[in-house]
């Protein structure tokens, strides 16, 4: 039975300093290369397939850590939707690499003009009801940012498209994306409603193991 693993990057730099990430290009933190570090230990027996990863250094960080504790020794190589050039195209066999595709669709929620500011302040500045309507409303939109009903229109139609063709054919799947990107996938297979899911909270560095049947349900789930 294939299984689909989700890992939500390690903690970033503005994740410790509580601030707003969204698409600003944040590295690790200390702590987040630990967390990456210790799910790179838990999944190491684990033979993926095929590597799903946003295009954001944080995610990036996190999977080459964790492809670092991998037992499997195939190369991993690289994809870039929408930059690869002819001449960077791989045509080999594959037979002792990994593919690895990295794309914006997994990116994190947009935040707009809140990218970079300290969450406690600015609901102290705009107010907490407005900020948590912002953070855990399905629908609304902060200052010129995506709602997560927005993030969860531009993953989920990649996510059926490619990695769900991935699985059908049995394969075994890694993504390593970020926490809103994430939830679109856990709503999906797990058929939560538009009211709870910005509820759900994905945790930073720890592997989530769904194992599926033929007909693409769940049958297991596991936090590493």
């Amino acid at each position: 039975m294939p299984k689909l693993v989700l890992v939500r990057h390690g903690e970033s730099i503005w994740n410790k300093q509580n601030r707003f990430t969204g698409w600003i290009d944040v590295p690790l933190s200390k702590h987040g290369i630990r967390e990456a570090a210790n799910a790179g230990e838990k999944l190491k027996g684990m033979r993926f397939d095929a590597v799903y990863v946003s295009h954001l250094i944080r995610a990036i960080q996190t999977l080459y850590t964790i492809l670092s504790h991998s037992e499997d020794a195939r190369v991993p190589i690289m994809h870039h939707e929408g930059k690869v050039r002819r001449r960077e195209r791989y045509s080999g066999h594959m037979t002792e690499e990994l593919p690895v595709f990295e794309t914006e669709k997994l990116a994190e929620r947009y935040y707009g003009k809140l990218q970079g500011l300290n969450k406690k302040e600015t609901a102290r500045r705009m107010g907490d009801d407005k900020v948590h309507l912002w953070r855990r409303s399905f629908t609304a939109r902060p200052p010129g940012g995506e709602s997560l009903k927005d993030t969860l229109g531009r993953t989920l139609p990649y996510f059926k498209k490619n990695i769900m063709r991935d699985l059908r054919r049995g394969k075994n799947v890694l993504v390593v994306a970020h926490g809103n990107s994430l939830r679109a996938i856990v709503k999906y297979f797990e058929g939560i409603g538009d009211d709870e899911i910005p509820n759900v909270e994905i945790p930073t560095g720890i592997p989530i193991v769904y194992t599926l049947n033929a007909k693409m349900k769940v049958v297991k789930k596991q936090m590493l």
